[in-house]
This record gives structure tokens, C-alpha cells and sequence, in this order.
């Protein structure tokens, strides 16, 4: 049985589970859009009414309604097999209705001049768009970002730094602008500058301790809007790269960026130890599969320098992202070690100290481009 199945096949509770069918829809929807892209953007919108009916349209491209026929079907039979839901209704539709999870969001943040389904747009004023992801959590992927942005720009290069981590952006703490306010009276946000660098975060508009608690649709339009109404570059003086700080794993954010903005590369950032390369295996799958070029893979916490003495000790193993990407024919960029200066430089929003190892990735990405 799919796994999304056994999610939602569970006792019949009082209120209907609509979060979980979301999940579920969307679940089903993933793996059509990885396997094939021209069938374009789809996307979910569920309500349940007072009779406990799902009611779900799927916004598609109309010229694929036959082909998106059989997965409207599976669509509906999982709607009425899910717990809470004693009938559905599912339609493919070429227009989204304002809903009353979606309307407030449409009034609060209009979009601007943004792709259209299924069609890539090119960042005006970025010359390279390098996405910087991770299969998992806490392998140290937006510390990475950081100073490899910082690296990039001693190199001589004018950058930018993206923070596409709508539930926990850290960018602004590891540039240390917490608290600063983008302009937005232009017309356009104007990015925050630090250390040289643009930098642009949700943390920079929300409650820093305020939890977001936000579906898809409303998070994929915050995402598109820091891509397109933030003023990345000018025509006289555009950015060479805009290093975009993704969240872990291969869901929205992910599939939204592929599909709607032209990537020249992305870096996977893992630990050493197989549990962590088991998730960096998959988002290198995942980006093959959505044609994204791989730049290379980076082994961060590779070994534990004592603070002390220098003595190194490889805490979580050593080496498993350079055999890895040696297994799947990737480069591997370099590795970088855990040291109690990076992290103290990180928590002070300045570059790190121990500069050589992101130094030594910035060259690669350079030769590359």
C-alpha cells in the first residue's frame, strides 16, 4: 500500500482531516510531475464542506486534461478512501478560485509579473542561480551557503543569497541582520546588504519568533515573490551568482523552483555517515530528474578539530561524501570541518575564520561556470 495511504487510513475522528488529504494530493501529484514535466505546473486545492465531501480542483495547463484524466481518478479514489470523507468531488480546471485559505494571502501579497505554468523564467539581472540543498535537516547546508557566498565574494565576484527556508530561515542570523527591515517603497524590495552581500529572507518580514504556519500555494507565492518582486542585480551591475539557501528535502519548494526558474546548478551538502548520504543520494535523484545540473557534493562536519590542541577527529566518519559522489559520478566540491569557530562565527553573523575549505569550493564552482 503507498505510504500516503497509510497516512490517512486511520479511525474516523470528529473533525475531517484535511490537512492529511492535502498531503495525500499532493503526494500522488509528486511523482507525475518528476517522471514528466511537460505536463506543467499542477496545482491542489481542497475543501471539505459541511457534509464532509472533499471538494478538490486541480489547476492545470487545459492542453493536458486527457492526459491528466487517469491521475484525477486516482485523486478521487483516494479522497474517498481517507478517513472523515464520505464523498468527492474532483475536477481539473484551468483557473484558481480564490478559497478561503488562499484569499487573504492573494490581498495581503500581490504578485507581480511571474512565469506561467510550466514555464522557466530567467532571473534579468543574475548571470548564475545555484541552488544549495541537503536530503535532511541539520547537516549544516545554510552555514555552507553563508560563507561560500563570502568566498565567492573575495573572489571577486558580486553576490546575492536567497533564503527559500519559508518555516526556518536562517540567513539572517548568519549575516547578522536580524531585525532589518527590506525597502519595499519602490516598487521592488531592495535586498539587505551585508558583508558586500544582497541578502533577502522571510525572516526579514516575519516575527523572527513567530511560527509560519502556511500550505503550499500561499508558501510557493511568498517563494515566487522573493525570487521576482526582490531587486536581485541591475542591468549595469548584475549579480554574478544569487546562491539560493534551500529547505531540506525534495517537496514544494523544491519541485516549485525546478519547474518555474532556470537553475544553472546545485550543490548537496552532507555529513559523512551513511544516514545522512542515504537523503543526499535522493536529492541528487531528484535533481537529475528535473534536468538541474549537479555541481558537486560537499562533506561538511567532516572531522572535528579540538579547539585546543588542533587534533582532528572524525566524529561522524570521514570521506562517505567523496565515495558517494564517486559512486554516482558527481563531483565532489570539498569537505569542511566542524569547528567551534565556524560555529561561533555563524551564531555572530560574520564570515568564518576558517575561510581555505569554502575558499577551496568557491574555485571549483568557478572553474565550472
Amino acid at each position: 500500500m503507498p505510504s500516503f495511504l497509510k497516512k490517512i487510513l486511520t479511525p474516523r475522528s470528529k473533525t475531517p482531516p484535511k490537512a492529511a488529504l492535502r498531503e495525500a494530493v499532493t503526494d500522488a501529484i509528486m511523482p507525475l510531475l518528476l517522471r514528466d514535466k511537460s505536463v506543467g505546473r499542477i496545482t491542489p486545492l481542497v475543501q471539505i464542506n459541511d457534509n464532509n465531501i472533499a471538494m478538490i480542483s486541480l489547476e492545470i495547463d487545459p492542453q493536458h486534461a486527457s492526459v491528466l484524466e487517469p491521475l484525477r481518478k486516482e485523486v478521487a479514489h483516494i479522497a474517498e478512501r481517507t478517513a472523515g470523507i464520505d464523498g468527492a468531488q474532483v475536477v481539473l480546471t484551468a483557473q484558481t478560485q480564490a478559497t478561503p485559505d488562499n484569499s487573504a494571502a492573494q490581498k495581503a501579497a500581490p504578485a507581480k509579473a511571474q512565469p506561467a505554468s510550466g514555464a522557466q523564467q530567467s532571473l534579468p539581472h543574475v548571470k548564475n542561480v545555484i541552488l544549495v540543498s541537503s536530503g535532511k535537516g541539520g547537516v549544516g547546508k545554510s552555514t555552507v551557503t553563508a560563507n561560500l557566498a563570502h568566498a565567492l565574494t573575495q573572489a571577486g565576484k558580486t553576490v546575492g543569497v536567497m533564503d527559500a527556508d519559508i518555516y526556518g530561515p536562517s540567513q539572517p542570523r548568519m549575516f547578522g541582520i536580524e531585525g532589518q527591515k527590506p525597502d519595499g517603497s519602490q516598487g521592488h524590495i531592495t535586498p539587505i546588504r551585508a558583508h558586500g552581500i544582497d541578502v533577502m529572507s522571510i525572516g526579514l518580514m516575519v516575527d523572527p519568533n513567530a511560527a509560519l504556519i502556511w500550505r503550499g500555494p500561499i508558501v510557493q507565492k511568498a517563494l515566487m515573490q522573493l525570487l521576482f518582486d526582490v531587486q536581485w542585480g541591475r542591468s549595469d551591475a548584475p549579480l554574478d551568482y544569487l546562491l539560493i539557501d534551500m529547505p531540506p528535502g525534495t517537496g514544494d519548494v523544491q519541485l516549485t523552483l525546478a519547474q518555474k526558474v532556470h537553475i544553472d546548478g546545485a550543490i548537496i551538502v552532507s555529513t559523512p555517515q551513511d544516514i545522512a548520504l542515504i537523503d543526499a543520494r535522493r536529492g541528487v535523484a531528484m535533481f537529475e530528474k528535473t534536468n538541474i545540473p549537479i555541481l558537486g557534493i560537499v562533506e561538511n562536519m567532516s572531522t572535528h578539530i579540538c579547539s585546543n590542541c588542533g587534533h582532528e577527529d572524525p566524529i561522524f566518519g570521514h570521506g562517505g561524501a567523496r565515495s558517494e559522489a564517486e559512486k554516482m559520478h558527481v563531483p565532489f566540491l570539498g569537505d569542511i570541518p566542524l569547528s567551534a569557530q565556524i560555529r561561533a562565527d555563524s551564531d555572530q553573523g560574520v564570515p568564518a575564520q576558517v575561510s581555505e575549505p569554502y575558499q577551496a569550493i568557491a574555485r571549483h564552482i568557478l572553474d565550472r561556470q
